[in-house]
């Protein structure tokens, strides 16, 4: 219940009062994030952290000058692959092999038949797929800052080329797929603070087949 009673509580905050976070937090947060499930178990994404008051100031008027992006004390950028290689692939299954201590040939047929997929594919449908996962990631960020009691605003609204060029992703092989702003909500400037959480009831939004 504790969980849910989180979620009850967290919204999208509209405005954020400029205190910092603590870093214990900030990295349970970013914990929940690396552990999130992924397609493959490739993990197609990097999260910027972003604590430079600059640099959020470079953001701002890219990302609909929404005064969360200089108000919170971390913004976290998910930036997906730009697309699937071979070495990106390949690194993730050594790593694997690495870790367990040990060789599967189901897993070796299964990293051959990736190399024989993804990296045929166009860059754009790569990195389609490599965004999807990031926002998994990004789920699991907001879910956990909600549980240890900090703000988030998920952010789709950027020029996402604009905030590549910022922060020199594109020479990283990566994309901004979304943006995540951490801190505390300012109360007296958040018009959404008071208003009661809507979402559909259960029964219209899942379908149990029995």
């Amino acid at each position: 219940m504790e969980l849910l009673d989180k979620l009850k509580w967290r919204y999208a905050a509209k405005a954020m009062n400029g205190e910092n976070v603590a870093e214990d937090k900030i990295e349970r947060i970013l914990e929940a994030a690396r552990l999130a499930p992924t397609s493959s178990g490739l993990q197609p994404f990097e999260i910027i952290v972003v604590k430079n008051q600059d640099i959020k100031e470079q953001i701002k008027p890219v990302a609909w000058n929404q005064t969360v992006i200089t108000d919170c004390s971390h913004l976290l950028v998910f930036a997906a692959w730009d697309t699937y290689t071979a070495d990106r692939i390949n690194y993730m299954f050594d790593l694997t092999n690495e870790i367990r201590g040990f060789k599967n040939e189901g897993w070796e047929n299964y990293r051959q038949m990736l190399l024989g997929s993804y990296p045929q594919k166009s860059e754009e449908e790569n990195f389609n797929h490599a965004a999807k996962q990031a926002y998994i990631a990004f789920a699991n960020a907001i879910t956990a800052a909600a549980f240890e009691g900090v703000d988030t605003t998920p952010l789709e609204g950027f020029e996402s080329d604009a905030v590549d060029e910022i922060l020199g992703l594109r020479e990283k092989g990566l994309r901004s797929a979304v943006l995540l702003p951490i801190g505390y909500r300012q109360e007296d400037k958040d018009w959404l603070v008071s208003l009661k959480k809507v979402r559909r009831p259960m029964n219209e939004l899942v379908t149990v087949l029995e």
